[in-house]
């Protein structure tokens, strides 16, 4: 195989979708798996469509992600090379005019308001060997006419000339031979005079073509497109160097009716941008991956597997082993489900794997943005105790709030099931027994709890709840002594204290 070059080639019309972020994803993977280069090229030829901050949008994602890239926007180079389409003008239009002048393209003056008529005028009108003999292009006007047209400066399109009744034959990397008619396909315009760009069909094959680009490695969406591309590989002249294509699967909506679109994650409420993203334009603010607490190395496991799988039961990889394990072969031909839920679940798998530290420096940000000041030591024997239970760093404040502030309400529904004649008076002697541990020794204080209950016949799922009551102020939390262990004593017993005060006594002086 010569040298693999891929790319990645988004527009900059907002935010990056996370589809995206999966093609771009397979491009790495294959190109770093054979030692070959990814560049990254923005393609801005829709004027119209672009929004400001959107190329440094997809910068800072990948650059979160951990996807490099050897070339691009975003690098610099001693060629003097442009990865920025609306920088290459004057190179789409030489190839504009060179395939007019093979007469393999053609110049159409049709205006919008006059196209829109033809579609009214016949159903399914499209642009193609039927109908361009009854419109204004220079297949039908004569030369002059066109000419006086050009030097008037005129606003015109340039569109290929597609002949009907050709098979054209793709073979895909995924999907295999495709065949498609060109009866079929229309005379897409491949560029515009009102800006002097091109459009996409003919800026990719001009850029692929002139970057060496060995490999199109894009979205299922694409592949209606791949016979008018191939045709303009050969038109070009260059055939025998058009590179190999590779359309992967759609990401579908969860319930497979549809590709996933950022409606589908506002209805359902979760991110489908890898970064959160603000539209300058209306000021909206979408869901971020990265914001909502998401590790990027989780986001690339769970996007590896959303559409390809190794053939194994492993699930967890990193990005070496991706890349080691990575094939064609294996990549769905169908759309895959979008599963929030299993990307929450490798993200749980991937704070496992975070030190006590790590975890506990960021979760101390958030306490302090909630006011509470105290020390890392503390904190990370919090996170030691509650970090199997978590799937993002913030979810430690509803599985630990009562370890920095005592409650000061408790679960009606437990004291109806559980709080029964004399807990209170049972709770306040369990206490002084634990008061004896001296110094404390949360076995200790579990064994002499244990006894107590048995030796007086009390419920053990009714005390042990209660007192977890009393400390949490719901039924819930990790091991009770170790709960105890961590709030101390002194904090312990004042609590036991309170909430029997507010439960039997119906006293509120003491929240």
């Amino acid at each position: 195989m010569s040298e693999v070059r891929v790319r990645f080639a988004p527009s900059p019309t907002g935010a990056l979708h996370i589809g995206g972020v999966r093609t771009a994803l397979y491009n790495y993977l294959f190109a770093r798996q054979n030692g070959g280069k990814i560049i990254l090229r923005i393609e801005d030829t829709d004027s119209s469509r672009f929004v400001a901050g959107a190329e440094q949008y997809i910068i800072d994602s990948f650059q979160w992600l951990g996807i490099t890239f050897d070339e691009g926007v975003h690098i610099p180079n001693n060629e003097g090379i442009s990865y920025r389409q609306s920088e290459r003008k004057p190179i789409y239009k030489q190839y504009a005019d060179e395939l007019v002048k093979k007469g393999l393209a053609y110049i159409a003056f049709d205006t919008p308001e006059e196209i829109e008529t033809k579609r009214k005028e016949f159903s399914n009108f499209q642009y193609d060997a039927q109908t361009r003999t009854m419109m204004k292009n220079s297949l039908t006007l004569p030369a002059a006419e066109v000419q006086r047209r050009l030097d008037n400066q005129e606003q015109y399109v340039v569109r290929i000339k597609i002949e009907p009744g050709e098979d054209i034959e793709i073979n895909d990397l995924i999907c295999g031979n495709v065949r498609i008619n060109s009866s079929v396909l229309d005379d897409k315009v491949i560029w515009k005079s009102s800006d002097g760009l091109p459009t996409y069909h003919l800026a990719n094959i001009v850029d692929d073509h002139l970057m060496k680009i060995s490999h199109v490695i894009r979205g299922a969406e694409w592949l209606p497109s791949a016979p008018l591309h191939v045709l303009l590989y050969r038109y070009l002249g260059w055939a025998d160097t058009m590179p190999q294509f590779a359309h992967l699967p759609l990401i579908l909506k969860p319930d497979g009716n549809g590709k996933l679109s950022k409606r589908d994650g506002d209805r359902l409420g979760f991110p489908v941008f890898p970064l959160q993203w603000t539209d300058p334009k209306t000021g909206e603010t979408s869901m971020g991956y990265r914001e909502q607490g998401y590790l990027p190395e989780a986001i690339i496991n769970f996007l590896a597997l959303l559409g390809w799988n190794p053939g194994t039961e492993q699930e967890i990889f990193s990005m070496e082993e991706l890349i080691q394990v990575f094939s064609f072969n294996r990549v769905s031909k169908s759309g895959a489900k979008f599963d929030i839920e299993k990307a929450k679940w490798f993200n749980h798998k991937y704070l496992q794997n975070k030190s006590d530290q790590e975890i506990s420096v960021e979760f101390q940000q958030i306490l302090i943005q909630k006011g509470i000041d105290t020390s890392l030591i503390y904190v990370e024997q919090i996170v030691a105790l509650l970090k199997e239970r978590i799937s993002f760093v913030a979810d430690l404040w509803e599985q630990s709030h009562y370890f920095f502030i005592a409650p000061t309400a408790y679960d009606e529904q437990v004291i109806r099931k559980r709080w029964k004649e004399n807990m209170g008076n049972n709770l306040l002697e369990i206490i002084k027994l634990i008061e004896t541990v001296q110094p404390f020794d949360k076995t200790k204080a579990h064994d002499l709890t244990m006894d107590y209950i048995q030796q007086n016949e009390l419920h053990l799922g009714h005390t042990m709840n209660c007192f977890r009551l009393a400390l949490v102020g719901a039924a819930k939390g990790p091991d009770l002594f170790e709960i105890v262990n961590l709030l101390g004593f002194e904090e312990t017993k004042q609590r036991v204290v309170r909430a029997v005060d507010c439960i039997e006594n119906k006293n509120s002086s003491h929240l």
